[in-house]
């Protein structure tokens, strides 16, 4: 039987939930609870509505983003990373061939 994690309770946006860490990590759970917390406080201070759905669903389209950016940046780094490491192998090569 597959490991369901360990569960902790959490508080977000005034409401009590019951999650398991699926990775037993309880503390970064916590973690990222919290952070779900403060973005719809956040939300919720500008915001024109106080229906908690609304505020977590604009939360979560914040993340989202932050998401999507974080994950274009690595993908940007990956590929500068990896179009240098071609660059090195390249001058490597011609380094060694020229003191044959």
């Amino acid at each position: 039987m597959e490991n369901q994690g360990q569960p902790v309770n959490v508080k977000i946006y005034n409401q009590t939930y019951s999650i398991r860490a699926s990775d037993g990590n309880v503390e970064r759970t916590e973690q990222l609870a919290a952070m779900v917390d403060q973005q719809m406080r956040e939300i919720a201070k500008g915001a024109l509505t106080s229906d908690s759905l609304k505020v977590a669903i604009l939360a979560a389209l914040h993340i989202a983003d932050e998401l999507d950016r974080a994950n274009n940046k690595y993908e940007e780094l990956n590929r500068r990373l990896a179009a240098r490491s071609t660059e090195c192998a390249e001058l490597l090569d011609q380094l060694l061939k020229t003191t044959r």
